[in-house]
């Protein structure tokens, strides 16, 4: 378990995986719409919502594809996650 949550963590903090810029516009969409948000009913579902469903999207397909290594639902790329995960 441990070595699947290093694994996991160094994908996340790879920037080989997906550069700087593209990070740092992700958080500046999504703090935006929260401060939108701030003061609504949505406000919370989107704070916790999304990530959530993220983190719940991203665990399942990894589990389907048993660590990026298996082709499910239109990837099948095999070698490209192979590569992946043995970096």
């Amino acid at each position: 378990m441990r070595e699947q949550i290093r694994r996991e963590l160094g994908v996340m903090f790879s920037r080989r995986v997906q550069p700087i810029p593209v990070r740092v516009a992700k958080w500046v969409v999504f703090l935006a719409v929260a401060r939108g948000l701030r003061g609504t009913r949505w406000f919370r579902a989107w704070v916790f919502g999304l990530p959530t469903v993220g983190l719940v999207a991203h665990l399942f397909y990894r589990h389907m594809t048993r660590g990026w290594t298996r082709p499910w639902g239109g990837w099948d790329d095999v070698e490209a996650g192979r590569s992946r995960t043995e970096a």
